[in-house]
């Protein structure tokens, strides 16, 4: 009996790959950078499975043209990269990795807000160039974090997190969109509306999926509201945050600064104005970047890949409405 062909766009912890090479044909992409678009689409025509990233666009043209293709699995939360409806219409689930990363991306988003408000890149370069010469009132002074005001978009599972360590620096917590009341009490976070917040906050954090209605979710008119003293950090999704209204409100002091680990496009291009300011705090998409959360999201992804190709229900589906038809 032939096995399944299965193709990974990227190499994973192997030990993760062992089940599934077990079961099926495996083929992985081992080269750093992804796969090109037409090279996924060519060999998705005889896949079963499709274990994808993030970075890679998986689009209707791609899911139409490949009939025994029976799952997607995204290693990632997110799966905008996806075009979730076209996999659903031809009936094949759909997988993602939630929850496993919740912690670990919460930690990041914190200890993103805390060096962007302390200045720790600068001050980490400012002693590399050699300009550290006595201790001085003044120099590279920052923002307090203890006592100051967090305003959350998107108070979900990662955004819950984030609160939940706001509360350890007696931060008043507020927020808007996502979660529930319960929620939001236990965690001691007021509901308000976007101008609020944003007029509000000391730190803005961002925590929102990426879809048509938020994206440029923040942008020139919701960045003129924030404080002049106020930070803002997205670890969410590049698209939410319309990038070249963000530059010309760090440029003109509009907002004090901002720490960004997502953007659009990935990678940053390096010519991008962002790069020139030194109040602008930009990492390489590193917030899930732990040794045991990325091993379990490719644990869970290669799960949701064994469950399709043996007809079995996804543990993680997005699309769980294929089971009903």
């Amino acid at each position: 009996m032939t096995k399944p062909h299965v193709f990974v766009t990227r190499q994973l912890p192997q030990a993760t790959l062992e089940p599934l090479a077990a079961i099926c044909n495996l083929e992985v992409w081992e080269d750093h950078l992804p796969p090109p678009y037409s090279l996924i689409a060519e060999k998705a025509k005889t896949l079963e499975g499709l274990l994808c990233l993030l970075t890679d666009k998986i689009d209707a043209n791609l899911i139409d043209n490949a009939p025994n293709l029976k799952v997607i699995s995204n290693m990632a939360v997110g799966y905008d990269n996806i075009d979730v409806p076209s996999a659903t219409q031809r009936g094949i689930p759909v997988g993602n990795t939630p929850g496993v990363l919740t912690e670990t991306s919460a930690d990041f988003a914190f200890a993103l807000l805390m060096a962007v408000a302390r200045r720790i890149p600068e001050a980490q370069q400012y002693v590399k160039d050699g300009q550290w010469q006595t201790w001085h009132p003044t120099i590279l002074s920052g923002q307090d974090i203890y006592g100051a005001t967090l305003g959350i978009i998107g108070l979900g599972r990662i955004g819950q997190a984030v609160a939940r360590r706001a509360k350890g620096f007696g931060m008043k917590i507020i927020y808007h969109g996502g979660s529930n009341e319960a929620v939001a009490n236990e965690l001691g976070a007021q509901k308000v509306e976007l101008d609020e917040l944003l007029q509000q906050s000391d730190f803005v954090s961002l925590n929102l999926p990426l879809t048509e209605k938020t994206h440029h979710f923040i942008s020139t008119r919701e960045l003129q509201l924030m404080k002049p003293t106020a930070i803002l950090v997205n670890t969410a999704r590049g698209g939410v945050l319309d990038s070249k209204a963000l530059y010309q409100a760090l440029k003109n002091n509009t907002i004090l600064a901002a720490g960004l680990d997502v953007f659009d496009p990935e990678p940053i291009p390096m010519d991008d104005p962002l790069l020139t300011l030194d109040n602008c705090v930009i990492v390489p998409h590193i917030a899930s970047a732990s040794v045991a959360t990325r091993t379990k999201m490719a644990e869970m992804a290669v799960k949701n890949v064994i469950a399709g190709i043996t007809g079995q229900t996804l543990p993680t589906c997005v699309n769980s409405g294929v089971y009903e038809s």
